[in-house]
């Protein structure tokens, strides 16, 4: 990826999407689109979106039986997206079997801790261990599947690294500094996370709710 920055356009409303990419077109290295986006718009949608030259990051954390997430990913193909997110929870097979069915180039990443989730999530849904040792045990298992790397937060970002060296790293939740947190429980700043290893940086609200989206994402580039 040439630029590190993705921007994420969380927004059922195309035109809206299409607006706020061409805004922010020169100061990013793509566009992330998640499942707010994908219910409201599907492939078609995606097509329009890629029209803007700009890679795509398909974040649809796919999370079933390999059999199922397999036939999800082959129906994406078409799409060319530069990056697939499936959940690594979803197991060794599943995440085999969605890199086997992804299309050349595409990088498969795994889903591993979500920045909304701290520890005391973890407990309830009985995870044991913190959020760090479950990315690292979710990191060891992606790695062993043959996929391209994690999803991890900025708080992580740096153990993942020196444990896979050569994996991709995407990190979300990265806030400015002085921006307000929305629900992310684990942040860090986009510079910060760069630093500590990320190979991208998603930022979503902080430049699409901004009143000057353009200028946000300028502002957020100099900082790397």
């Amino acid at each position: 990826m040439t630029r590190p920055l993705f921007v994420a356009i969380d927004t059922p409303d195309l035109d809206r999407a299409k607006a706020l990419a061409a805004k922010v077109r020169h100061h990013v290295g793509g566009i992330k689109l998640g499942l707010e986006f994908f219910c409201a718009n599907g492939r078609s949608g995606v097509r329009d979106m890629a029209a803007l030259d700009l890679p795509i990051f398909l974040d649809l954390k796919l999370h079933d039986i390999p059999n199922t997430v397999a036939k999800a990913v082959q129906a994406l193909r078409p799409l060319n997206p530069a990056i697939i997110t499936v959940h690594a929870a979803g197991g060794r097979a599943m995440m085999e079997d969605a890199k086997a069915a992804a299309p050349e180039g595409c990088k498969v990443v795994g889903v591993t801790v979500l920045t909304s989730l701290d520890g005391d999530d973890l407990a309830a849904i009985g995870v044991g261990g913190d959020p760090h040792d479950q990315v690292l045990r979710l990191a060891d298992l992606a790695r062993e599947a043959g996929i391209d790397g994690i999803v991890c937060s900025g708080q992580e970002v740096k153990a993942a690294k020196q444990h896979w060296p050569g994996g991709f790293f995407v990190v979300p939740g990265v806030r400015p500094a002085g921006s307000d947190a929305g629900d992310q429980k684990r942040m860090m700043t986009p510079r910060a996370a760069l630093d500590a290893g990320a190979s991208v940086l998603v930022v979503g609200r902080p430049i699409t709710q901004a009143e000057d989206p353009d200028a946000a994402a300028r502002t957020i580039e100099a900082t790397l």
